[in-house]
């Protein structure tokens, strides 16, 4: 078995520009992400601790369809692209499907990851997203930049607790 290359984590500089500074903490945070699930198997990856659907795997799948939603969707208005959830079960994205493996999962999000920085990229701070959310409204790349470092700072909470409880691992 090969095993994953985990990449190396570096913390920004202190004295970047605005949007250097958005964008470095947010790729810090996933590659924490890849640094939290590094080396589980895949059933300890899909393990649950608590009653929620919550578990390594889960989050690292949730944290994909994020990265399209808000990125490709919301941002670059693309459309036609799939997501497992419905409304009868709005957190299919923390559930495992079929095929569904830890390398797998984190192939996806590298993907996603990846046209999320080219539709970063393409765009000003003050641009506006070329798809409203659900309240209407417009969101600027700014606020998406800084909503996801949250929510993917908030998450890898999540899979340090979850970590630790599975292997007794913790750090970066």
């Amino acid at each position: 078995m090969t095993l994953p290359v985990v990449p190396e984590r570096r913390d920004p500089a202190y004295d970047l520009d605005e949007r250097s500074m958005l964008t470095e903490f947010l790729d810090m945070h996933r590659t924490t992400v890849h640094r939290k699930v590094a080396g589980l198997s895949d059933d300890d990856a899909w393990r649950r601790f608590v009653p929620s659907l919550t578990s390594a795997a889960g989050i690292l799948k949730h944290l994909g369809y994020v990265e399209q939603s808000w990125f490709r969707v919301r941002l670059a208005g693309e459309t036609g692209l799939s997501v497992p959830w419905t409304d009868e079960n709005p957190d299919a994205d923390f559930e495992r499907a079929d095929g569904d493996t830890l390398d797998g999962l984190l192939d996806v999000y590298d993907r996603q990851c990846e046209r999320s920085r080219e539709v970063a990229a393409s765009m000003q701070l003050d641009d506006l997203a070329a798809a409203p959310g659900r309240d209407g409204q417009h969101t600027t790349l700014r606020w998406v930049l800084v909503h996801m470092i949250e929510e993917t700072a908030r998450h890898n909470g999540h899979l340090d607790l979850i970590r630790e409880l599975t292997d007794g691992q913790t750090g970066e």
